[in-house]
């Protein structure tokens, strides 16, 4: 599989956010060609603002490998992460972020491109177009 097949999962995860009222953002990790964890999130359903798809997806991968780094690991997600799942994605050192739409008002790089572990590569724009607009659909509905 490649980054658009992978990013496709997650973007399978978004949308069951958005069917049960969450921010529709969607997340997977990748291990040895194998998917080893799927989220979205979680924060209305948990009343947890900590349960973003990101962070759902690591403890479900870190409990698949047994351990608390992802090393050798991808995760990809429909929107930029924000600076606590950077954050949580630097101690868990990862080795790859690929994401979706940019998130311009509360996405990592707003803060600091240093949030991320310095050997963490990134991919941006997988999917974008899809992504964004499943954001933009969620938000228009609200409104």
């Amino acid at each position: 599989m490649n980054d658009i097949q992978y990013m496709k999962h997650a973007l399978k995860e978004a949308e069951q956010a958005y069917k049960i009222g969450e921010v529709p953002i969607g997340a997977v990790i990748v291990c040895n060609g194998a998917v080893i964890a799927r989220a979205h999130n979680l924060v209305e359903s948990l009343c947890d603002p900590t349960a973003h798809a990101e962070m759902q997806a690591i403890t479900a991968a870190t409990e698949h490998i047994g351990g608390k780094y992802l090393k050798g690991c991808t995760i990809y997600v429909t929107v930029e992460p924000c600076p606590m799942c950077a954050a949580a994605l630097s101690w868990a050192q990862i080795d790859r972020v690929v994401y979706g739409a940019p998130e311009p008002k509360r996405g990592y790089s707003t803060i600091s491109d240093t949030l991320l572990h310095p050997k963490t590569l990134v991919e941006k724009g997988v999917c974008e177009e899809e992504c964004s607009s499943l954001i933009k659909s969620f938000f228009k509905k609200l409104r």
